[in-house]
């Protein structure tokens, strides 16, 4: 650092002595005369006037030409010219000027070479002290916390202008309107709550309410990351902690804001790093600020996470976190809801339907839906449009879930046959059975590492699921294994990850949902997550190999009953079957009216949305 500064002041001081050379240079050097020759010239005419300042003498002569003299220190102009032998009538011709001597080109030139060095010189040591200080300035806030306060962010939000979440907002809603009007909740009684976590999953909202809460609280609202409490240094956390919760008293009643509470608040001794790591002694901190001795702050603690299994249990307890408000993902009606909000800056169609955008996101978060939108956008701006149309949105949302079409892959006949008929396969069986879902869309382009896909997503939201929709579910996934076998007489590899899905279904339906008559009611394993060991699942088996035997045989169970179903209607259903795969092969993708325009002569079930 202080090798750059040196550099610094020497290109300083060139710039410095640059400017000075340019603007003191002197021009060019005038013809200098001796006393007699300039008594000869005026002598001769030639001299027309001749400028005294002091000692110097400038001349002009007629001709136009300069010249420079000096005239004898102890006598005056006209007695010096006179003992050189100037004619009176000769020096009666010329013009004399006399210039007193000028002040401020006497003390510049007496100032510049010695003061603005030494000013040069003063100030290179100033800017490098001023960067030693700094650095020390620096050691000693090491400890201090980043909150910010919140001013007034550009897109300022409120409750209203968060979709959903019903439940949510009106718990933010009552602690916003407690630190507005305490009266009339101390009068009941009430104690204001310690502290406020929002769990979720990740872009269900949770900072989104964060803001929300601080554009319509009415008291100073600080924010801050977990992350930024914990350091390499240990005790740095702590400090930090202090220091924001220091804060945030000062300006009580106020609301402080920790984000992604999770970096320092999982569950203590299960490290590797024994009791006192760096990390524990935050957490410890933030346990003593939020609920220790002192209890007359005046603070709500409001914090997010998506993971709430991991955290401590005594930052859970009451008088700490008080209150905890779960953010499922938006239903059908929020999913609407949250689409309209992130279109308004957007251009759409008039006919633009975003109840069918809704009906095919099952599963979207809120964030989701706003990559949705932007991503419907920028394939309108791709392909030069000027509004975005329903199939804009529709591409996008293959694009969030699957990955871009790969148009350009090519693929023999042959591949493109199977994929066609494994599809078909898939849709035949979505519209043979009754408890399946409604096919939306089959498309025989690859989008990620699919080669092909089918769409079949629920008509309303489901919160439970029978064991006959589990059936189905297999069944259909098991329609392109099948639908290949029956067409061309072996399988490809194209049914793997179909074949892998399916297995899992059913031990699920085994093992986690008690659906198997043959084992009854029971759970089979203990399923736990190492949360310190990056994200592993582990299985504890609580059971012995008699009964993993029996598990096993009762997965192949529920394939084999999925199959045999699968094998059956597509058996009897070739004639759909060839016309579906027929349609695929010539346009490559069929939308829900075109599939139910290929079935209805068929009598099979069609669904329109």
């Amino acid at each position: 650092m202080l090798y750059k500064n040196i550099l610094w002041g020497i290109f300083t001081l060139f710039l410095i002595s640059l400017a000075f050379s340019v603007l003191f240079s002197d021009q060019p050097a005038p013809q200098t005369f001796t006393l007699n020759q300039l008594v000869s010239k005026i002598n001769s005419g030639e001299v027309g006037k001749i400028t005294v300042q002091e000692n110097d003498l400038s001349i002009e002569l007629k001709n136009g030409e300069k010249a420079s003299a000096k005239k004898e220190s102890e006598t005056g102009l006209s007695q010096t010219l006179y003992n050189y032998g100037v004619k009176p009538a000769a020096l009666d011709t010329v013009t004399l000027e006399i210039k007193d001597s000028s002040g401020l080109k006497f003390w510049a030139s007496i100032l510049i070479p010695t003061v603005v060095p030494l000013l040069i010189i003063v100030g290179i040591f100033w800017f490098i002290s001023k960067q030693a200080k700094s650095g020390t300035n620096q050691a000693f806030s090491f400890g201090k916390s980043s909150v910010k306060l919140f001013g007034s962010f550009k897109d300022r939000i409120t409750f209203k202008d968060v979709a959903g979440l019903k439940e949510a907002k009106q718990e933010l809603e009552e602690v916003v309107d407690f630190l507005k009007n305490p009266k009339k909740f101390l009068e009941m009684g009430a104690r204001i709550p310690r502290g406020l976590l929002l769990m979720g999953a990740p872009g269900t909202g949770k900072t989104l309410l964060a803001r929300a809460i601080a554009g319509e609280s009415g008291v100073p609202f600080f924010y801050i990351s977990a992350s930024e409490f914990v350091e390499m240094f240990v005790g740095v956390g702590a400090s930090r902690t202090r220091d924001a919760f220091a804060t945030a008293k000062r300006a009580a009643p106020s609301i402080l804001f920790i984000d992604e509470i999770d970096a320092v608040g999982r569950e203590r001794g299960a490290g590797v790093g024994g009791g006192h790591d760096e990390r524990e002694q935050t957490l410890n901190q933030i346990l003593t600020e939020m609920d220790g001795f002192d209890r007359d702050t005046k603070v709500i603690v409001i914090a997010a996470t998506n993971r709430p299994d991991i955290l401590d249990r005594a930052l859970l307890r009451p008088g700490r976190f008080d209150r905890r408000v779960v953010l499922d993902l938006p239903d059908i009606n929020d999913r609407e809801a949250i689409l309209k909000i992130h279109s308004k800056d957007k251009p759409l169609e008039k006919n633009i339907d975003l109840k069918k955008v809704a009906v095919r996101t099952p599963g979207f978060s809120g964030a989701d839906l706003a990559n949705l939108m932007n991503e419907s956008a920028i394939l309108a701006a791709r392909n030069n449009k000027k509004i975005i149309s329903q199939n804009d949105l529709f591409s996008s949302i293959e694009k969030v879930m699957l990955g871009p079409e790969k148009k350009s892959r090519v693929i023999n006949p042959k591949e493109k046959q199977i994929t066609a008929y494994h599809e078909a396969g898939h849709a035949l069986l979505a519209a043979s059975l009754k408890n399946s879902d409604p096919v939306h869309k089959i498309s025989i382009i690859g989008r990620g590492r699919a080669g092909g896909y089918t769409m079949k997503l629920p008509l309303e939201e489901m919160h439970l699921k029978t064991k006959s929709q589990f059936l189905a579910d297999l069944t259909v996934l098991m329609g392109g294994h099948v639908a290949e076998k029956e067409i061309f007489g072996e399988m490809s590899t194209g049914a793997s990850s179909d074949i892998k899905e399916a297995t899992k279904m059913a031990r699920a339906i085994v093992t986690q949902y008690g659906m198997s008559e043959k084992m009854g009611a029971m759970t089979f394993g203990d399923t736990q997550e190492l949360i310190f060991l990056g994200k592993e699942i582990s299985t504890e088996r609580d059971y012995s190999e008699k009964v993993a035997a029996k598990i096993d045989a009762e997965v192949r169970n529920f394939i084999d009953i999925a199959t045999k179903t699968a094998e059956k209607l597509i058996s009897s259903r070739k004639k759909v079957l060839g016309a579906i795969a027929k349609a695929l092969l010539e346009k490559e993708t069929l939308e829900q009216e075109d599939f139910n325009e290929i079935i209805r002569p068929f009598k099979l079930k069609q669904v329109v949305v």
